[in-house]
């Protein structure tokens, strides 16, 4: 909460800096420049201090996303994967500010910004692409190791609509000045069935795969699943309806960009928040279903809790985790088994290596007894 309060306060400097680079007498473009440079600085310091290993381990998460298909996907991949998914408006504005500085040579004002926006029918567009494509990747090399069509094929499938959606969305731009309509051209409409195939893809694997929900076996929890963790079933239809409204929220933003209610620009800004809020309530959903139903497959791992635990447990699992066939599986309240109660202390199972010293020392002195 520190380093966040921090960069907040960061971040406000910067911007009143920008509307009074004036009064100040600084370039004023010279701002967002130095706080993205902040920010690169703080996550490359190789120096042990302000989190070194959480910084780090950022990168090397980043680097397997990246190279998804290279290698094994583990629970941190595709996490951050989809994470990067729902901050590709962030994504597109760091390429639009290197777009920018590469071709606005004063500083103090702006020049034509569409140059770097409305006419990159090149760049922008694959950049827009790239966290979809980090994810399809993953679910690509997920089948190559499983051999499991389902889900991975099919999850593949959902994040290739993406790339639909931002093609027409760029056919539909290049070609505007040819229609005196937005609706004349054919590329809106194949851009908005591109959008509602790709919407209703996405929310229906986000009810159903990622958080469990609807399950026919849910009992008293109706349109739920059979075990919850969270206190209320509110949130979960709260959840539900949420996710719903935001996945459509394409359709709000082009009715109001069309209609001028609102710029462009600001509906997009709009739109990036609420998506990184929809990510935000996803997220909690999305772990606990793996945590009771294991429906991602993956192994434990030290990133995710796997509480609750027996504080005698925890040692174990966490060699557990720590080697290569690891923990595939998890209890749930129906199938876990109870502990057994130890009534002789000194018969307490320890974790030491078979074979080692103490093991051996007790056995001799149990066979003296």
């Amino acid at each position: 909460m520190e380093l966040a309060a921090i960069f907040g306060v960061v971040w406000t400097l910067s911007m009143l800096s920008f509307l009074y680079s004036a009064s100040l007498a600084i370039p004023a473009f010279i701002n967002p420049l130095t706080l993205t440079l902040i920010m690169v600085l703080f996550l490359a310091n190789p120096f042990h201090v302000l989190h070194h290993d959480a910084r780090f381990w950022l990168w090397r998460i980043t680097g397997r996303c990246i190279s998804a298909p290279f290698f094994h996907v583990g629970f941190a991949d595709f996490w951050l994967g989809d994470q990067l998914n729902s901050l590709a408006t962030a994504i597109l504005d760091y390429e639009y500010l290197i777009c920018f500085y590469f071709t606005n040579g004063n500083w103090s004002e702006a020049k034509d910004a569409s140059i770097c926006m409305e006419k990159d029918y090149i760049i922008r567009p694959i950049v827009n692409c790239l966290p979809a494509w980090f994810r399809f990747a993953q679910c690509l090399r997920r089948y190559r190791d499983s051999r499991e069509a389902f889900p991975h094929l099919v999850n593949a499938g959902k994040y290739s609509t993406t790339f639909l959606v931002v093609i027409f969305a760029t056919l539909k731009s290049f070609h505007s000045h040819n229609y005196t309509s937005t609706f004349d051209n054919p590329y809106t409409w194949l851009w908005i069935i591109a959008s509602i195939v790709s919407s209703c893809y996405a929310y229906t694997w986000d009810i159903k795969m990622d958080w469990g929900l609807f399950d026919k076996n849910a009992g008293e929890n109706t349109f739920l699943r059979e075990e919850v963790v969270y206190s209320s079933t509110g949130f979960y239809y709260f959840a539900i309806v949420e996710d719903l409204a935001l996945r459509f929220i394409w359709v709000l933003s082009f009715y109001l960009t069309e209609m001028k209610i609102v710029s462009g620009d600001i509906m997009t800004s709009i739109t990036g928040i609420l998506e990184v809020f929809r990510r935000f309530v996803w997220n909690f959903f999305r772990l606990e279903n793996e945590h009771l139903n294991n429906c991602g497959k993956f192994r434990a791992v030290r990133d995710i809790s796997i509480a609750p635990l027996d504080s005698s447990d925890q040692a174990l699992i966490l060699r557990m985790m720590d080697e290569s066939d690891g923990v595939i599986n998890r209890y749930t309240k129906t199938n876990r088994p109870k502990p057994k109660k130890i009534k002789d202390p000194e018969k307490r199972s320890l974790l030491q290596p078979r074979g080692s010293m103490p093991d051996l020392r007790i056995d001799i002195d149990s066979k003296k007894l």
